[in-house]
């Protein structure tokens, strides 16, 4: 075999780690970007965060003898002016969204221009009108850390009760065996079998005391905490629901509603009445009753006391409506509240400049790393405003109108309009939030598929979501609409739309079936 030399030319793509770091940065959420940026505020000492103005205070420099901003600043886009090299939008610079006339809003190639001396970036919003004072906002993430448990609503309760030590441990270890809903999943001897293990006569008292905790915990607030399934909770209920002044009649719609409650809940489920009149010993007439009794209670005890913190979703853009009538438009900016003011510290890169020797290798590194970080979110805030301005100018007739209006739109539209790849576009609308004048959505929701019309055109699926929820919400409750029903409603308006995407479209906006619907 001989040997020999070659020479071959060729090229290949590269994900280098900027570029990786940006394209992960693009795709988390406002909540995962924060804790990203606190992790690398605690790892990289070139990088801190800037307060208002608090930082030329710190290194002496009057703020009133300030140099304007230079040209060479960040300006993530025309959508977002930017105050002292601030990422931050005041509404009067603003760009405006014609609702009558569709103009781009974009122009460039998208890439984002680094200050050669890592001029501060971050800043200040302008103050937005608030009666209260500053200390008196409140902060709808903290309050919802604020909010009291099931288990620490229940013990507190428990420390009014005059309880033996043993009683009292039983009742404690019941309270913290709950699920977030407010059952007792695992049976008494279950749990006390896992307590006492091969011993017989610990296991019998255990089961004694978890008995008596039981009655206990099951007398408590809220009404229905610590039944074992949902018939025990609906039941202890309505034996709550006793008065003394409490007539023949609604006694026996009483008794009605607690036997139904002992029967399988499949019936309850399907309203079968002539079955359950049958099992509960009564007329069809007392079990309409009953059940409409109990469509009033509470089939989760605890969820009041569910930490509602995951609920809290701050929006990335927000919308604003400008002008009436014929001329409104609307205004897209950041929600400067989500973004992170961030800046190279300044002594720390000065001596590094200074001072040359060992070590310096690494720290220039850790520099450039800070420089990459703050280039990327800064790229990352730039493409979510372009994107949610392509958005806005496609879907003008949903801010407008409403949801009924929305057109059909996909994500390539999107990316050819903006010159990204279909995949940055789905990174971008993946948990980022838009505050409309109709609430905050997601930016995936104005996406849509078409379904075709009579006229030869498309309707968006979000807009026939949308019908249907209409439709479903005029309907007779003595004689609700089929899903065969709809879909012939949807045809007389111009809309092709199967009954199995009727149904599928309906099961997505949890809607129950006809049968359920009917009314009581």
């Amino acid at each position: 075999m001989k040997q020999g030399l070659s020479l071959r030319v060729s090229q290949h793509l590269a994900l280098t780690p900027q570029l990786q770091q940006s394209i992960r940065l693009l795709q988390l959420s406002t909540l995962e970007l924060s804790q990203e940026v606190e992790q690398m505020l605690d790892e990289n000492p070139f990088l801190e965060r800037t307060a208002e103005e608090a930082a030329r205070e710190e290194f002496g420099v009057d703020t009133a003898d300030a140099p304007p901003p230079r040209d060479d600043d960040f300006s993530p886009g025309p959508a977002a002016a930017s105050s002292d090299s601030t990422l931050s939008t005041t509404e009067a610079e603003a760009p405006v969204v014609d609702a009558t006339e569709a103009t781009p809003d974009w122009e460039g190639d998208g890439t984002v221009d680094m200050a050669p001396d890592d001029s501060e970036w971050g800043g200040d919003a302008p103050p937005r009108a608030n009666n209260l004072g500053d200390d008196e906002r409140a902060d709808a993430t903290e309050l919802a850390r604020s909010q009291e448990s099931l288990q620490s609503h229940l013990h507190r309760q428990a420390l009014s009760l005059r309880l033996n030590e043993s009683d009292q441990a039983a009742l404690r270890f019941l309270i913290e065996s709950l699920n977030e809903d407010g059952y007792l999943e695992e049976s008494l001897p279950a749990l006390a079998s896992g307590l006492a293990g091969d011993d017989n006569d610990e296991f019998d008292g255990l089961v004694h005391h978890f008995q008596v905790a039981l009655g206990l915990l099951q007398s408590l607030e809220p009404v229905g905490v610590g039944a074992r399934d949902l018939g025990e909770c609906l039941a202890i209920q309505l034996r709550a629901l006793a008065r003394a002044n409490e007539s023949a009649e609604e006694a026996q719609v009483r008794k009605t509603a607690i036997a139904i409650c002992k029967q399988p809940m499949e019936l309850l489920a399907r309203r079968d009445f002539k079955r359950l009149a049958t099992l509960t010993r009564s007329n069809e007439e007392e079990v309409r009753s009953a059940l409409q009794l109990i469509a009033t209670l509470e089939p989760k005890p605890g969820r009041r006391f569910v930490d509602v913190e995951r609920n809290v979703v701050i929006p990335d853009v927000i919308v604003t409506r400008v002008g009436t009538g014929t001329n409104v438009k609307f205004r897209v900016m950041l929600n400067p509240d989500v973004m992170p003011r961030l800046r190279v510290h300044d002594i720390y890169a000065g001596a590094l400049k200074q001072h040359k020797g060992e070590g310096s290798q690494a720290l220039s590194q850790r520099l450039q790393e800070a420089r990459w970080f703050i280039k990327n979110i800064q790229q990352r805030f730039d493409t979510i405003l372009r994107v949610s301005n392509a958005i806005v100018d496609r879907q003008k007739s949903f801010f407008v109108h409403g949801e009924l209006a929305m057109r059909p739109l996909v994500l390539r539209e999107i990316a050819d309009e903006l010159g990204l790849h279909e995949s940055t576009i789905s990174r971008v609308t993946t948990a980022k939030y838009m505050a409309t004048p109709y609430g905050t959505v997601e930016l995936k929701y104005f996406f849509g598929s078409a379904l075709g019309t009579e006229t030869g055109g498309n309707a968006s699926s979000t807009a026939v979501r949308a019908l249907i929820k209409q439709f479903v919400g005029s309907e007779s409750i003595k004689k609700p609409l089929s899903d065969s029903q709809i879909s012939e409603m949807l045809k007389e308006q111009g809309i092709e739309c199967a009954r199995r995407t009727v149904a599928k479209y309906r099961e997505a906006l949890r809607i129950a079936p006809a049968n359920l619907r009917k009314a009581l």
